[in-house]
């Protein structure tokens, strides 16, 4: 479905402070990663704030946000913020947006700022966008999320386009998605880079994230969700590969727990 040249990311989700994002950015770099993300917040902190640490300790790697919610902040500050990472940095930021997670209400409500309808959340994040793209050189915009109304923001918008899966969504489920998404976006739709971000990756799975999910990480795996990169660093090549023809996807995101699992499958395909 493409033949775009592979990238692979981390989300570092659970780093204690600047000093360990520090070194897994480093290593990041040193084993051929193009991004590390971080999520919105980090722990109770502020992702654009340590992201400055991720900078001053690379000069490849990308990095960003997975993703901002939009309720956080204001739009000419957060725009700021932006333009200050992405000029002193080179040109590495690649800015995560979404309309926040389920959840997301009460950290709204700490930073005390609205957090509203979606359908309002969906148009503030619109005006956003607009006023990131005000300014020429602006980072790469990704949009994470589901739903027509933000599948179409995106679709005329973002760069990258990160589709929400449910954790148990399979190959066949998943190439519908990325169809109706097609659709959705219509001639843009070669233009724009699709990521998939998994749960897991590897041949010994784990199983304390089955809170979170709901499912057996192996399950999942058992099952084909795509969700779980399973089995050897030949193995998984081959299902990236195919993932690849199959849904269009080029661009693979994992939590940094699997750093070193994962790096085989980078070393064998990244920019290829």
């Amino acid at each position: 479905m493409t033949d775009r040249p592979f990238r692979f990311g981390i989300i570092a989700g659970g780093v204690p402070d600047v000093g360990a994002l520090a070194k897994l950015a480093a290593r990041a770099e040193e084993l051929g990663y193009d991004t590390l993300l971080t999520p919105d917040p980090v722990s109770r902190h502020d992702p654009l704030a340590l992201l400055a640490a991720v900078a001053a300790v690379t000069t490849r790697l990308r990095f960003g946000t997975f993703v901002l919610a939009e309720p956080f902040r204001d739009h000419r500050t957060l725009g700021w913020q932006a333009r200050t990472l992405h000029e002193t940095s080179g040109g590495r930021l690649e800015l995560g947006l979404g309309v926040g997670r389920p959840g997301a209400e009460a950290w709204a409500a700490e930073l005390g700022r609205e957090f509203g309808a979606a359908g309002r959340r969906i148009e503030r994040l619109a005006e956003l966008i607009a006023e990131l793209k005000r300014h020429e050189d602006r980072p790469r915009l990704l949009i994470g999320g589901a739903g027509p109304k933000l599948l179409g923001l995106a679709a005329r918008e973002a760069d990258t386009v990160t589709l929400t899966w449910r954790p148990t969504t399979t190959e066949e489920e998943a190439l519908s998605v990325v169809d109706r998404f097609k659709d959705i976006a219509a001639e843009r739709f070669g233009e724009i880079e699709l990521n998939l971000n998994l749960i897991a990756a590897g041949d010994d799975l784990p199983t304390k994230v089955q809170p979170f999910i709901g499912a057996s990480v192996a399950g999942l795996a058992e099952a084909g969700a795509v969700t779980v990169l399973a089995g050897t660093p030949d193995q998984m090549v081959e299902t990236v590969r195919r993932q690849r023809e199959r849904l269009g996807i080029s661009y693979f995101t994992v939590n940094s727990a699997y750093l070193e699992k994962f790096a085989p499958v980078v070393e064998a395909l990244s920019g290829s």
